[in-house]
C-alpha cells in the first residue's frame, strides 16, 4: 500500500436551517421594477392633486367679489335740516312775520263735560251688556277730538263696568252721535254716568 492518497475534499459550509431560500437571479430584476413603477405613478397621482387643488383655488379667488373701492368725496350730510331758529326765547316776532294763533290747550273736565249728553243708557237683553248713546257738540271754537270715559253702575251706585267713546276733528258748533259699550254682563236697572271727558283741539 502507497502512502500517496489525495487530500480529501474541503469541506462545504451547511446552510442554516432558519436562513431564507435563495432568491433566483431573475426574481430581483422584477423587484426593483414593481418599485421603480410604484414610486412613479405616486409622483404622477400627487402632481395630479396639487394641480386640482391649485385650479380650485384659482377659481374661487375669481369668484368672491371685492368690497366697492372707497370713494374720496366729501363727506355730505344726507339729511336736510330745517335752519335754527336763533331767535332767543320769548322775543317779539319782528313786523311783516305771519304770527301763528297758538292752539287751545286740551281740556279736561266741567267745561268739556259739558259738550257731551248721555241720550240712551240700555242693556242688551240677548248679552246683558250695557251701552251708552252720547250726543258730543263741540263747544271750542276750532276742530276737536274727543274721548269720553262712561261707567256703568248698579243700584247701589257701584261700578260695574265702564266703557269709552272717541270721535276726530268735530268742528266748531257740530255734533256727532257715538256710542260707549260696556264689557260683561249687568244686571237689569244698571245707570251709565260719563265719568271723564277730554277735549283736544285738532
Amino acid at each position: 500500500m502507497s502512502d500517496n492518497l489525495p487530500p480529501p475534499p474541503p469541506e462545504q459550509p451547511q446552510p442554516s436551517p432558519w436562513a431564507p431560500p435563495a432568491t433566483p437571479p431573475g426574481k430581483q430584476q422584477r423587484t426593483g421594477l414593481i418599485v421603480s413603477l410604484a414610486v412613479g405613478g405616486g409622483l404622477v397621482v400627487a402632481g395630479a392633486l396639487v394641480a386640482l387643488v391649485y385650479s380650485l383655488l384659482d377659481s374661487v379667488s375669481d369668484s368672491i367679489a371685492l368690497p366697492p373701492a372707497r370713494s374720496d368725496a366729501p363727506y355730505s350730510d344726507p339729511y336736510g335740516e330745517e335752519p335754527y331758529d336763533e331767535r332767543p326765547y320769548g322775543e317779539e316776532p319782528v313786523e311783516g312775520e305771519p304770527v301763528e294763533e297758538e292752539p287751545e290747550p286740551v281740556v279736561s273736565g266741567p267745561a268739556a263735560e259739558r259738550d257731551v249728553t248721555i241720550t240712551k243708557c240700555a242693556r242688551d237683553s240677548l248679552i246683558g251688556w250695557q251701552h251708552a248713546d252720547l250726543t258730543i257738540v263741540n263747544g271750542s271754537r276750532s276742530p276737536a277730538g274727543y274721548v269720553v270715559f262712561v261707567e256703568f253702575l248698579d243700584a247701589k251706585g257701584a261700578v260695574l263696568t265702564d266703557g269709552i267713546a272717541t270721535t276726530d276733528d268735530l268742528a266748531p258748533g257740530a255734533s256727532v252721535q257715538v256710542k260707549a259699550q260696556g264689557v260683561g254682563e249687568v244686571p237689569t236697572g244698571t245707570k251709565c254716568r260719563v265719568k271723564q271727558v277730554t277735549r283736544d283741539p285738532m
